[in-house]
């Protein structure tokens, strides 16, 4: 049996998939098991720290937010041996000790490796699911308003992630590792705006907004702290190449998917 937790999030539920048409059973751990809505075949059960909800299961796909000493305690309790976190990119020698995104995956990675399981940490850098935020922008018009349209990354699709998960946990040999996941070529703002309009049909402009005003105007709900920090890693990354690796290729046997695929995929997401 494995476990996944983020069951219904956007990696955990391809995960489910993958698992399901695999042939193993799969049990999600959710906060609300009436609304997950998981396919027939999937044990769906209340996502809490006891020993009941990880029996008869070695394996476990854990997300950072549920990553907490009480509930690998319990699955360690009940038989859970391995677990496969998903991490992020921020997490590496040299990175800002003051971003609250690395501290928080980082804090996580510490807590599992307490916790005395085996453990495989995925690291994905920028995931294409970040582009879904000028979603709302694409169905109202022509013109995404946006920081920093020279801002590089690689983005990775989600079923990317989900593939090498599945590999983590059904494969032996990824105990110990700490697999950095990217896609497979860096674009800008500015092409990933292109790519999107290539995949409606549409031809899309990229309007920049100075970073001063980002805040109120495009982040509204974001902590300020966050976004600070947010805005100088994009700023950095303006004209400078990204981590690139082909670590997707070498675990799954198939290149990773570029943004243009992924634009293909989630086109629907952007039409009125």
């Amino acid at each position: 049996m494995i476990l996944v937790t983020g069951a219904t999030g956007n990696v955990g539920r391809v995960l489910v998939d993958r698992l399901l048409a695999a042939g193993r059973p799969v049990r999600a751990l959710t906060r609300d098991p009436q609304r997950a809505a998981l396919p027939d075949g999937v044990e769906v059960q209340r996502l809490h720290p006891d020993a009941s909800a990880f029996e008869g299961a070695t394996k476990l796909f854990l997300y950072v937010q549920a990553a907490n000493a009480d509930l690998l305690a319990a699955a360690r309790t009940a038989g859970v041996r391995h677990v496969v976190l998903l991490s992020a990119g921020y997490v590496k020698e040299g990175a800002d000790d003051h971003n609250p995104l690395r501290i928080m995956h980082a804090d996580a990675e510490q807590t599992v490796r307490d916790s005395g399981l085996d453990w495989t940490f995925l690291r994905p850098h920028a995931f294409a699911l970040n582009a879904l935020q000028w979603a709302g922008q694409i169905r109202a018009g022509d013109t995404v308003r946006g920081v920093y349209p020279g801002a590089m990354s690689a983005p990775i699709h989600e079923d990317d992630i989900a593939a090498v998960a599945e590999r983590a946990l059904l494969d032996l040999g990824h105990e110990g590792a700490a697999h950095v996941l990217t896609g497979p070529g860096a674009t800008s703002n500015t092409d990933q705006i292109a790519a999107l309009g290539r995949a409606l049909g549409r031809d899309l402009e990229y309007a920049e907004v100075p970073p001063e005003r980002a805040g109120a105007e495009l982040f509204p709900h974001m902590p300020p702290q966050l976004l600070q920090f947010l805005l100088k890693s994009w700023d950095a990354s303006v004209g400078r190449a990204p981590e690139i690796t082909d670590t997707v290729e070498k675990i799954t046997g198939a290149p990773a998917r570029t943004f243009e695929q992924w634009a293909r995929d989630h086109a629907a997401a952007f039409q009125g």
